[in-house]
């Protein structure tokens, strides 16, 4: 089921286990978006019959559909979301304390500040799975930055409809519209726009393998978070794990797709077997258990590595967007952990839990950009907005200085233009 694989080079190890986009998709993607940008609604509409065989008459769910959807929802579960909500409020929030800081010097005042960007798409998966979760991770952030239009899209089932809970979260976590279409064409229409879905300025959230090359090809006009494609879940195991609670773990997160990539990295042999024992017997009689089976038969695995220096290096060159240190040593060995889009230490923070109530966003970055950025967050909602003004003083003490940068850069303009202040 799950492969025991020994790492004897980790560049070659790590090449061979990356999940890679293949030309012939690209190209469908690349078909597709071209083919939004040039005929909007009646494109999406054709690639949401195509690909889901739905009709789709109207793309923007309704406030009647809205208020349909909350009529539909337990207390039991809108409590659980406005639990997350409020946990993850408070750690977002904490991001945007004490920021302000003006600054005077030598006839200079600077102040730098946060900005919000005007408008922004969450993508929310929908397919195999429901994610109202989801749409707790990437409005809430948006709203709590001040994002006047927050638009979610989100696939909807077979009835044409989206889950009643999705809707609902998007709708009480500030999403100003709400749009039924999923895939390349939805990332597409956020994008280019159409005539149902006013183009936004920045595309974030989590997708499948289509939706994470649509938004890498868009990114050249339209901004996007990170690719963060189907769930990674890497394991560091020694000889004193619980091979059964690592076992759960990997098959908590394989549950998501087909496409997801878990495994773990070990010294011990004795536990890589132990580990794959325990999957092999608990798969069978597991909820969603044919996804998870192809999920760790084609894309799971159990590394063994010959010391400590050599996991640490497979794991921060793997840089999965989850990383669980299930060793004696996890707080010391999590200080050589930069890999990872999330840390979790110990056996007691389940990457299941920090999906939902650690405080944590679980909009992660996947296919080794974790080793360039960390998750989703309030900040990816904001710009930066420098102002600063300069008094003629300021200018003439910086001349002289300024005048042997612009000659050793052969552009005397620059120093004219100051000059001529002073003169």
């Amino acid at each position: 089921m799950i492969k025991i694989l020994q790492v004897r080079n980790i560049d070659s190890f790590v090449e061979s286990r990356r999940q890679k986009t293949s030309e012939k998709d690209r190209k469908t993607v690349q078909t597709i978006l071209n083919d939004v940008r040039k005929n909007g609604d009646s494109a999406v509409k054709k690639y949401e019959r195509k690909f889901n065989g739905r009709n789709t008459s109207q793309l923007r769910v309704s406030e009647k559909e809205i208020k349909e959807a909350r009529s539909k929802i337990s207390r039991g579960k809108w409590h659980g979301l406005e639990v997350m909500s409020s946990i993850l409020h408070y750690e977002e929030s904490m991001f945007l304390q004490g920021f302000s800081n003006p600054k005077n010097w030598k006839g200079k005042s600077a102040k730098t500040s946060f900005v919000s960007i005007p408008s922004v798409g969450c993508y929310i998966p929908g397919g195999q799975a429901r994610y109202p979760s989801s749409v707790v991770m990437s409005v809430k952030p948006a709203k709590i930055a001040g994002v006047k239009r927050i638009v979610v899209v989100s696939p909807p089932g077979r009835d044409g409809k989206i889950d009643p809970l999705t809707i609902w979260a998007a709708k009480d976590m500030g999403a100003t519209e709400i749009y039924k279409v999923g895939g390349a064409q939805a990332i597409g229409a956020l994008a280019y726009g159409t005539k149902s879905i006013p183009k936004v300025d920045k595309i974030v959230g989590p997708g499948g393998k289509f939706v994470s090359i649509a938004k890498s090809l868009v990114s050249d006009q339209t901004a996007i978070d990170m690719i963060a494609g189907p769930t990674e879940l890497g394991i560091i195991a020694d000889a004193s794990s619980d091979p059964e609670l690592i076992a759960l773990d990997l098959i908590s997160q394989a549950e998501h797709s087909k496409d997801t990539m878990c495994f773990v990295i070990t010294q011990s042999k004795t536990m890589a077997k132990q580990i794959q024992k325990s999957i092999e017997k608990l798969i069978p009689g597991t909820e969603r258990s044919s996804i998870i089976k192809e999920s760790i038969s084609k894309n799971g695995f159990i590394a063994v590595c010959k010391n400590e220096n050599e996991m640490i290096g497979l794991a921060n060159e793997i840089a999965p967007e989850h990383m669980e240190l299930m060793v004696k040593n996890a707080k010391t060995l999590s200080k050589k952990i930069t890999g990872a889009g999330l840390l979790l230490i110990g056996k007691n923070t389940p990457s299941s839990a920090s999906d939902y109530l650690l405080g944590t966003n679980h909009i992660l970055p996947t296919n080794g950009f974790g080793r360039t950025r960390g998750g989703l967050s309030v900040l990816d909602f904001l710009k930066l907005q420098t102002v600063i003004e300069s008094k003629k003083s300021g200018l003439r003490k910086i001349s002289k200085s300024l005048k042997v940068l612009t000659d050793a850069e052969d552009l005397p303009n620059h120093y004219k233009a100051v000059k001529r202040r002073l003169d």
